[in-house]
Parts: structure tokens; C-alpha cells; sequence
């Protein structure tokens, strides 16, 4: 008999899990080496210009794979483009049997910040850096890019560059700001109207 407030708990030991055979297993790995080799293809591919593969995640689950792919391009991607990269993986995958589930997304105005290049490319731009270690007592870090000289990534602060060394860095990715759209939509509207 249980009193007001008291719960009750039973242990019922270990889950039981289903062994995985052999088929299965290279199945599985045979998907995930056709979704890498595919995506390696979309990025050489002159039916997708431009296209940069900015992340590539594959998360095991226990009876399927799910795979999530970033991408980018310059001028921005649409969602024709998702559609078409999310076809050609499929055509890949498809003929494989082992349950899957794929994600295609644009890298967004937020976008990730991943390769080295990536710091020296968006040069000039806003961005959240985030460091394992606490640098100048912070690990959040925003700024100006400013590119990376030798191993470090160089951050403009409001208080001066800052070096992040590049082995710290946990997460990166460009800032949005509406404010500056605002701004530049407000002084684009008096050069057009004369009052």
C-alpha cells in the first residue's frame, strides 16, 4: 500500500536487444559509404554549381540511420535545390535495404563555420565563436571576423582582436543582425524618395 506523495519503483532488469547479423551490419555500412561517396559527387557535380557541403551528420539509431546534410551556395539555396540533393541521395540509397531517414538543409543566415577556410572566406562578417577552454575569461566570443593568421582565428571585440587558436574552438557560425537590413533598407529608401 502506497501513501499520498510516495511512488512506487520496480526494476526490471536489462532490455533485451535484438544481436545485429552480419547482412545487416554491411548494409549499414554500405549506406553510410554510398551516402559519403554521394555527397563527395554532389560537390563535383556541374548539375549543382557552387553547392558546398558545409556539414554532414550520420546518426546510427537503433533499426534505421539518419542522415543530415547542410549545404550551401553563393546568392543562398532554395528549396528546389534541397529537393533535388535530397533526390540524388535517395536514388543512391534507395536500393539498399536498411531503413533510412534524410535531412536537406540550407546552411541558413546563421550558417556554421566548420573548416578553417571558412574563417578567412567570411572575413568582414559577424560570429559566435565558442572555445572549450575560457579565453580572456569567456568561452562565448562575438565579433568581427577578421581571418585566421598561423593557427589562430582573429576576432575583432569591442575590445581589440582577439586570437582564438583554432584547436579550441568547439562551434562557430556567422551572426545575423535584422538591425543592419534595417539600417540599409532605411538609407536605400531616402536615396530613393526625395522628402
Amino acid at each position: 500500500m502506497l501513501s499520498a506523495g510516495l511512488v512506487e519503483e520496480a526494476w526490471a532488469g536489462p532490455a533485451l536487444r535484438r544481436s545485429r547479423g552480419t547482412k545487416e551490419i554491411s548494409n549499414r555500412q554500405n549506406l553510410e559509404d554510398a551516402f559519403a561517396r554521394t555527397l563527395d559527387a554532389i560537390e563535383h557535380d556541374a548539375a549543382f554549381p557552387q553547392v558546398e557541403i558545409v556539414q554532414r551528420i550520420t546518426q546510427p539509431t537503433r533499426e534505421s540511420v539518419a542522415f543530415i546534410v547542410t549545404i550551401d551556395r553563393p546568392g543562398g539555396v532554395d528549396l528546389a535545390l534541397c529537393e533535388r540533393i535530397a533526390a540524388r541521395l535517395n536514388a543512391s540509397l534507395g536500393p539498399i535495404e536498411v531503413p533510412y531517414a534524410l535531412q536537406v538543409e540550407s546552411a541558413g543566415l546563421e550558417r556554421p563555420l566548420m573548416k578553417p577556410h571558412d574563417y578567412q572566406r567570411f572575413a568582414g562578417k559577424r560570429a559566435r565563436v565558442v572555445t572549450t577552454l575560457s579565453i580572456e575569461g569567456a568561452k562565448t566570443h562575438r565579433g568581427v571576423l577578421r581571418g585566421v593568421r598561423g593557427q589562430n582565428v582573429v576576432l575583432e571585440t569591442s575590445k581589440g582582436e582577439l586570437p582564438l587558436p583554432i584547436a579550441t574552438i568547439k562551434s562557430a557560425n556567422l551572426e545575423y543582425d535584422p538591425r543592419v537590413d534595417f539600417q540599409r533598407d532605411k538609407r536605400e529608401r531616402k536615396g530613393t524618395h526625395p522628402w
